[in-house]
C-alpha cells in the first residue's frame, strides 16, 4: 500500500517531539477539511457538517469510499488529498478511522479528527480493536456472499437511534455493503503517530463497547468531545462534529491544543 513510509512499529512512542515537528510547519491557516465515512453508509451522511463548514468558510471534499478493501479506500482518500491545496484536516468516521489512520500520512494532513472510529496502531487490525471488549447486541450485520448489511430489523436500534424517522429510513436503505475483509487487513502506517488528533464520542453508541472507544482516543492522546447520540452522529449532530472539526484547524495551524 503505497501510501507513504512505515512509521512506528506498536509499542514504539515517538508522538511528542515528532507532532511538535508536524505542528510548527504548519504555520498558515488550515481551510481544508476531507471528510471520510465509514461502512455501511456513503458521503451523503456528511451533508450537514458539509453545509456547516462550508458556510464558515472551509473547503470541504467527501470521499466516496468503495468498502472493498482497505487498500481501496485509503487510494480513494488519497486520490482526494492529492487534490488539496495545502493543509488538511482528514476526518473518519467508524471504519473510516482505520482509514484515515492509514492515509493520514500524506503530506498535505496536518491533523486527524476521529468520529466514533476505528483507531488502530502499525501492525493491526480493525478487528483487533475489539478484543477485550463487551459484544454490542444491537448492532447486527448480515452477510451476503462476504459482503455486511446491517440488518434492516434493527438498523434504528444499533445505528442511528437518535435520527428521525425519515433520515433513519434513508440511512438503513442506502447503505453501502462492506467486505468484510476488511477489519482483518493489517494498517501499515499509523498516521495519529505523528499528527495531532481528536476524537468526537457518541456516548449511546451501540456500534461499539463505549469503554472501546475511549480506551482507542486515550490510546492516541486525543483530544476527546463526548455527545449523546447514536453511531450516527456523523449524521445527526453536525453541529458538535463540525466544531471539533474547526477546532482543529485551528490548533493544527498554532501547534496549541
Amino acid at each position: 500500500m503505497a501510501v507513504g513510509v512505515p512509521r512506528t512499529p506498536p509499542g514504539n512512542d515517538r508522538r511528542g517531539n515528532e507532532r511538535k515537528n508536524a505542528m510548527s510547519t504548519t504555520d498558515r491557516e488550515i481551510r481544508n477539511v476531507v471528510l471520510v465515512h465509514g461502512a455501511f453508509a456513503d458521503g451523503s451522511g456528511w451533508r450537514g457538517v458539509y453545509d456547516n463548514l462550508t458556510s464558515r468558510g472551509y473547503r470541504v471534499t467527501i470521499v466516496q469510499n468503495p468498502l472493498t478493501s482497505l487498500e481501496d479506500d485509503v487510494a480513494a482518500t488519497v486520490r482526494v488529498l492529492d487534490r488539496q491545496d495545502g493543509p488538511t484536516i482528514l476526518v473518519g468516521h467508524s471504519w473510516g478511522g482505520t482509514v484515515i489512520t492509514e492515509a493520514g500520512v500524506h503530506p498535505n494532513v496536518a491533523g486527524l479528527v476521529y468520529v466514533s472510529a476505528l483507531v488502530p496502531d502499525a501492525g493491526e487490525t480493525s478487528a483487533q480493536q475489539y478484543e477485550g471488549f463487551a459484544p454490542t447486541p444491537e448492532f447486527v450485520i448480515d452477510v451476503v456472499q462476504g459482503y455486511g448489511y446491517l440488518n434492516p430489523d434493527t438498523f434504528r436500534a444499533g445505528f442511528a437511534a437518535d435520527a428521525s424517522d425519515a433520515d433513519a429510513a434513508f440511512l438503513r436503505d442506502s447503505q453501502v455493503p462492506v467486505n468484510m475483509a476488511v477489519f482483518s487487513a493489517v494498517v501499515t502506517n499509523a498516521a495519529w503517530r505523528d499528527k495531532p488528533s481528536w476524537a468526537v464520542i457518541a456516548t449511546e453508541d451501540k456500534a461499539f463497547d463505549q469503554a472501546m472507544l475511549q480506551h482507542m482516543a486515550k490510546r492516541i492522546n486525543a483530544e476527546v468531545t463526548n455527545v449523546s447520540a447514536s453511531h450516527a452522529l456523523f449524521a445527526t449532530q453536525p453541529g458538535v462534529v463540525s466544531d471539533v472539526i474547526v477546532t482543529a484547524t485551528r490548533s493544527a495551524a498554532t501547534g496549541v491544543r
